[in-house]
């Protein structure tokens, strides 16, 4: 299973961020898509979820209520979109995929794309 992440960059601080990441290799339809961000200096951490189905969605609670994750299987993509950015968004966005359910612990996931970094100013 192979994953792309795009769509990061620098933003605005109260702008919206939208992430796109492209899973190739397997049969899509199967796998649950998470996101996790890594900021300098911190661990990584948990971002966001969709099942495979497309029926459940979880989201951290930094992001939570401004946040929404989507999938759409014809283009093998999940699209993260983060609005009213804050600084503290700032971080290296990495796109991960298992196989059946979600679960929002990294150790939990066997594929991994590249990342891609967003920086949000104030």
């Amino acid at each position: 299973v192979q994953l792309q992440a795009s769509g990061g960059g620098l933003e605005q601080a109260g702008g919206s961020l939208g992430l796109s990441c492209e899973v190739s290799g397997r049969i899509f339809y199967w796998y649950s898509v998470a996101w996790f961000r890594q900021a300098p200096g911190k661990e990584r951490e948990f971002v966001a979820a969709i099942r495979w189905s497309g029926d459940n969605r979880i989201f951290a609670n930094p992001v939570k209520g401004r946040s929404t994750i989507s999938r759409d299987d014809a283009k093998n993509s999940v699209n993260l979109q983060v609005n009213n950015l804050k600084p503290e968004d700032t971080a290296v966005y990495y796109c991960a995929a298992r196989p059946g359910s979600y679960t929002d612990d990294d150790v939990d996931y066997a594929y991994w794309g590249p990342g891609t970094q967003v920086t949000v100013s104030s």
